[in-house]
Order: C-alpha cells, then structure tokens, then sequence
C-alpha cells in the first residue's frame, strides 16, 4: 500500500476505473482575465498522477470528437460555425458570432474547436466503455460543460459533452439519471431532455439573480418528461452539513423510484468555499461526499467536470474525488509536483469552509424537500422502453477493436506510452521496481553490507547522504525534482563539478567517473591510484 493514501472506509466493492486526459486540454486559453482556465485539469492530473493513482485506474487519451458527433445533438450550422472561426478570421462572422452567443462569455480563442472536440471525446467514450463493461466507472475531468444549448454557445459553454455522452448511453441502457452539484443550474442538459422519460435531470443550485436564471423549483418538464426534471434552488452560504441533509434523502428516493440503469454525475467546484463566482460553502469533504454516496449505488457511473474558478481548489477536489472513485482517501499533504507553488501556504489537500452565513433555512429545506418528494411519488415507478435495434456509430468501430493500433507496434520495440497507462497495479503488488521507496520496503543497504557475514560494510564507505544523492538539492539545480524533466544523469552532476563538493570516498568519485566515461563512449586517461594526489 502507499503511503499517499488510506483505503476508504465500508467501501468493499473494487470499481474498475477509466480516466480520459487529454495533454493539449491545458495549452487552450480563453482569454486575458477569463475566469475559465482549462490549466485546472493539467493541475488536477498533476496531482494525480504524483499521489500514485495511475496505479488504480487505466489512463486514456480519448478520441477526439468529429463534427459528426458532435451534431448528434447541436445542429449542423452551429458546428460548422464553430470548427471555421478563428480570431483571425472572427471579424468575417460578426453575424453568426450574435447568433451563436459566441463574443463575451464564450470567446473566441485559438484552438477552441479542438478544445471541444477533446472535452466531448472524453465524456462519450467514457460512456461508450461504461455500456460495454469495460468499466464500472469513467472520469471526464475535461467535461462537464452544462450550459451549451443545440445552437449557441452559453456560460463558457461550447459544446455539451454531457448531452453527448447521455445520449451514447441511452443506446443501452433504458434510463439515465443526471446529477449536478455546480453551483450553476444545468440549464443545457435540462432542456435537452425535457420531454422525456428516459433521462432524469437532478440539479442542486443556487436560484435567484443568478445566472442562468433557470432551474425554478415549478419547472418539472413536459409532456412526457413531466416530473423528470427535479431542480433543488438554494440560497447563498450552504455548508456541509445542511447540503448533505438534502442531498442524499432526494437522490435515495430517486434511485428507488426512477431505478436508473446508468448515472452521470457533474461534479462541478464552483459550488465549494472561496469560489470566484460561487457563493455556496461547502469544503472539500462535502462536495466529495456526494460522489461516495452516489458511488455507493453500484451503478455504471459517469463523472465530469463543470465550473470551478479557483484553480487551486478544483485540482485538489478532483484529485481528492478521482482517489474515492478508486477506492482510496488521499492523504492531506500534497506530494511535489510541478504546480507546488500554487498550494501554499500551507499545501494541504483540503478545502475549508469559511464563516458565510448560511441562508438556507430549515423550514425552507423541508419545504422544497417535500415538494420534490411528491413530484417523485406522481411519476408512478420506473417508465418502461421498448426494445429495440441500437444503430451502429463511429463509436461501435472504436470500441470493437479499441487496440487496434497495437498490431502495427513491431515487437521488438518499445511499448507505446498509451499501453503503459492502461495498465493497473494489482493490490499487493510489491515490485520495487515500479514502486521504489514507498511503505518502507526499499533496502537502503549496499551490497558489500548484505554480502557480509555479519552484516557490516568490509569496503569502502559512503558517507551520510550520498547513497541517494538528491540531485534536486544539489547547488544550480532549479527543478523540482519531479517528472522527466527533472532527471540529471551522473556525468551532467561531474562536468559540473557538483560532484567535488560533496562527501563521497576518493575511490568511489573515481569509479563513478569511469563509469560515467564508459557510458558516453568517452576515453578516459586515469592514473594508478597511488599516484593520485590526496583529495
């Protein structure tokens, strides 16, 4: 076991989990003083990555989404708008641009088409490997973009990936729950399924001058999405505690009435303390206790992003959330990584409520509690689907053969990094080689020490330290010491002339110098030992 994290408590069942990042989702940027900054996600899988989770979980790159896809929903006018503009050319669409909504809150920026493609690629093979077993649970940090509508764009929203991925879903399986804890009503995912039975939406979000105006506690769909829309409006300060006693009773009841076969859940983290433009107060405990309470249902579970404007906190909730997804509580120091910095001062993990007055009044939370309980009793049990064909998609001939491309590896060359990250580590597995220093497995001894009799060194000695040299310490370095770009090979430290200064036996820089020669393909002159000069 790791030492980053504790295994959840009462959660026995294993979820077999699939993760979709995407390295190009933090280069886009929408803009000089823009809350939106997709860098959350490269911090979140920063942190995910150095608490160990890779182990856990298999790691994919997803296939970005085509123009065809996406107009599985939006209209083919409003995607073709979006993969032509550009800011270069943007001046030439002024017209479509007031069309579209696209211009103030939805900019555009370079690259942004493919920002899209990549949000709404992860979220729909997440659910396509969801409706073919292959996993129990997927995660779409990237995703989560709630608000976009059939034709334009809305609250930084392009693209709904989540509408995407329902509806990839909904190919398989009879019924899909939709859950939403931003702070921000889903007003696209709502609209989108309004008159239907086979998707429910359930959001929780603060109602009143806020945007997106939508989500009145009267709006339960029509026709016959009647009563498959619940909304639960909420006032400003909610804490940890008054959430939970809302949450969990609605979406139990939920679950027994509507008896989804698959959920989504958008786990957006404007709703958490501090947020730029949240005004909710809840800590990072009690934004991940939604995900463990929905997780402990067993069902095939979707979780995406959403909102979240204080970077540092949305990367350590996801994190926090992507380990209780795997089954683990990560640990409340963070570990080095790249983005360290931006965790200070106190670099811990956790997300603390502040003391903002919480308007949410117990009379009204029961009020709103019990309306929604009788829209739940009317829908009168789970509705029935007819069996029917599925039609086959581009997405059936990704997940036919989803190695495909591993026949064209040759054998006798290097696996492909996208083969490594889909492996998992299996619990128990204690290979040095692939986790070396962590539990306290790792033997610290030199091989003269092991070799001796009585266990004592017979040559020579290393002082104190240099065993393991930290590299990232040594004067001049600048890294962190994290990642490949923090790896100084032994002959860089000796041309530097680092490797004077520290402690070590005169034999030993002598040997470690030859090796280092031998290694480059160097000659190396070296004279006798004895007519060394003393160091």
């Amino acid at each position: 076991m790791s030492e980053k994290w504790t295994p959840v408590e009462d959660d026995t069942q294993k979820k077999r989990v699939c993760y979709f990042f995407d390295s190009d989702i933090g280069g886009f940027h929408y803009g000089p003083g823009h809350p939106m900054k997709p860098t959350r996600i490269r911090m979140c899988h920063s942190l995910v990555m150095n608490y160990g989770l890779y182990k856990r979980m298999e790691i994919f790159r997803a296939k970005p989404a085509t123009k065809r896809e996406m107009t599985q929903f939006h209209s083919d006018e409003y995607i073709d708008f979006l993969s032509r503009i550009t800011p270069s050319n943007m001046g030439s669409y002024v017209k479509e641009q007031y069309k579209y909504n696209v211009g103030d809150d939805c900019p555009v920026f370079d690259g942004m088409f493919e920002y899209c493609s990549i949000s709404a690629g992860g979220s729909m093979e997440g659910a396509a490997r969801l409706s073919r077993d292959k996993c129990d649970i997927a995660i779409n940090w990237a995703g989560g973009l709630h608000h976009a509508k059939k034709i334009e764009a809305s609250g930084f929203c392009y693209v709904n990936d989540i509408v995407l991925g329902i509806l990839e879903l909904l190919r398989y399986h009879p019924r899909v729950l939709y859950i939403d804890i931003d702070v921000h009503h889903g007003d696209g995912v709502e609209e989108a399924f309004y008159t239907t039975d086979r998707v429910m939406t359930c959001s929780f979000h603060k109602y009143g001058e806020y945007f997106p105006g939508t989500g009145e506690l009267r709006d339960v769909g029509i026709g016959k999405g009647k009563y498959y829309a619940l909304n639960f409006p909420l006032r400003d300060g909610i804490t940890d505690e008054t959430y939970k006693s809302v949450f969990e009773p609605v979406i139990r009841q939920v679950m027994e009435t509507y008896d989804p076969s698959a959920v989504v859940l958008q786990c957006g983290t404007d709703s958490l303390s501090g947020d730029k433009l949240g005004c909710f107060n809840l800590s990072m405990r009690g934004h991940a206790n939604c995900v463990k309470f929905v997780k402990s249902f067993n069902k095939p579970l979707l979780m995406v992003g959403g909102g979240g404007y204080t970077m540092r906190n949305v990367s350590r909730v996801w994190a926090f959330e992507t380990g209780l997804a795997t089954g683990v509580e990560l640990m409340p120091s963070i570990p080095m990584n790249e983005y360290y910095e931006y965790f200070g001062p106190t670099y811990e993990l956790d997300v603390k409520p502040s003391n903002m007055e919480d308007m949410n009044t117990l009379r009204y939370l029961e009020r709103v509690k019990n309306i929604l309980s009788d829209n739940l009793r009317r829908q009168g049990g789970p509705p029935s689907v007819q069996m029917q064909d599925v039609p086959r998609t581009s997405m059936d001939i990704l997940m036919d053969d989803a190695n495909a491309e591993d026949d064209f590896i040759p054998q006798d060359e290097r696996r492909h990094q996208r083969l490594l990250d889909t492996r998992r580590q299996a619990d128990g597995e204690l290979s040095d080689s692939d986790d070396e220093g962590e539990g306290g497995r790792r033997d610290h001894r030199s091989h003269r020490e092991r070799d001796s009799p009585d266990g004592s060194s017979s040559g020579r000695k290393f002082n104190k330290g240099v065993m393991g040299i930290n590299l990232s310490s040594a004067p001049g370095s600048g890294s962190h010491g994290v990642g490949p770009s923090a790896n100084t090979t032994m002959p860089q430290v000796i041309a530097s002339g680092r490797l004077d200064s520290m402690d070590v036996d005169p034999q030993a820089q002598e040997s470690v110098a030859a090796s280092a020669a031998e290694d480059s393909g160097a000659s190396t002159n070296r004279a006798p030992s004895e007519e060394r000069p003393p160091s």
